[in-house]
């Protein structure tokens, strides 16, 4: 699935080819999240003004609504939301753990009550590869326990045993139903929260199992960020060279920085799109929170080294009129921004890299953002 192309001599950055059904992406690649079916506030011909190449779908919330009856009969979820580039959809495992009610777990699998209408659920493993069978998505993930921040190592062992058995049925269930004319993957997770041994050991057996690419789970969720970094140290050595590596969930423009110059491919975060509709958008120095009085009368735009259409034509004091007279137009510019600086930086990345000068890049990039930049309004 995966064809490495450049790897950077002083770091451990790679760039590479992912070749799914609906199309090539260059990695490393950040995905805007779509929970359902759509990145708030963007249509997909904003998203494929700028090279956007892969969004990110929610199995949970697609499956409780609109539902695999309506999306199965529009013809699948590239049909029903437009969009005829790769998509990749998660497990909901996450979900069901944070957003659902009256959850009861067992080695079989969750039962849960919708948060969206109380009604009974069970997920197996075997149903999320159904669900995501008729969802039709170019990536899938299989479901998995994510424990808690913080959880005691009795909480942590049991995430690891279930993820691995889960992993097992998923995966042969996924063979066993593959249609090969369709063709979908279907990446492992690992799970151990913030202990090594089991960091290491669920890393290896998720390896046995045997997957398409491999994602890190059970990060940015609400760790602190050094033990993050500290989680990938112990799992990346661990993972095939010539397979996609993928982080979930993160993050700050500074930590994807960092992270790809560890060997991560893949990213997904919800941060452009949930700082956007909170009034604060992301520069080259930082982040700012337009929203304050500071830019009342600032007429340059968002940033001055930004060349999307939002940067071109509008500034900071008619944003922030936008945002704060409620209107949807100001959330929408300010979201489009924030999703292109990802897709932009990340493009950025990639040159770097093919140029042999990532550690340049990391520490320029590094010395000059700052996640903090001024007081959040998030």
């Amino acid at each position: 699935m995966l064809q490495l192309i450049k790897k950077d001599r002083n770091t451990k950055a790679r760039a590479g080819k992912l070749r799914t059904a609906h199309g090539e992406i260059d990695s490393p690649f950040f995905m805007p999240v779509g929970t359902n079916a759509t990145v708030k506030t963007l249509s997909f011909e904003d998203l494929l003004e700028f090279d956007t190449q892969i969004v990110l779908s929610n199995t949970y919330h697609l499956f409780l609504r609109p539902g695999l009856d309506v999306i199965g009969e529009a013809g699948g979820l590239h049909e029903f939301m437009s969009w005829n580039g790769p998509i990749l959809t998660d497990s909901g495992g996450y979900q069901v753990f944070s957003l659902a009610k009256l959850r009861k777990l067992t080695d079989g699998g969750v039962q849960f009550q919708s948060h969206y209408d109380g009604s009974l659920q069970f997920f197996t493993p075997e149903k999320v590869v159904d669900i995501q069978n008729v969802l039709g998505s170019d990536i899938m993930m299989p479901l998995d326990e994510c424990a808690p921040y913080p959880c005691s190592r009795e909480q942590a062992e049991e995430s690891v045993k279930r993820t691995a058995l889960w992993a097992k049925q998923s995966r042969e269930y996924f063979l066993k139903t593959q249609k090969k004319k369709e063709r979908q993957y279907q990446f492992g997770i690992v799970q151990g929260a913030t202990f090594k041994d089991l960091r290491e050991r669920s890393a290896q057996q998720i390896l046995e199992v045997g997957f398409d690419g491999y994602a890190i789970g059970g990060v940015s969720v609400g760790e602190p960020v050094p033990i993050m970094f500290e989680t990938l140290d112990w799992v990346l050595p661990f993972l095939p060279e010539d397979q996609p590596r993928y982080l979930m969930g993160i993050g700050l423009p500074d930590q994807i920085v960092k992270a790809v110059g560890e060997g991560v491919d893949m990213f997904d975060t919800c941060i452009p799109t949930r700082y956007g509709r909170h009034g604060s958008a992301f520069t080259r120095k930082g982040r700012i929170v337009v929203r304050n009085a500071a830019y009342i009368k600032d007429f340059g735009p968002i940033d001055e080294a930004c060349d999307c259409r939002v940067c071109k034509k509008y500034t900071r004091s008619y944003i922030r009129h936008l945002l704060n007279s409620g209107e949807i137009l100001g959330l929408a510019l300010i979201t489009y921004h924030n999703v292109y600086f990802y897709v932009n930086l990340m493009r950025q990345i990639r040159d770097a890299i093919a140029n042999d000068r990532y550690w340049e890049f990391q520490k320029e990039f590094l010395e000059m953002f700052r996640s903090e930049l001024e007081p959040s309004t998030v």
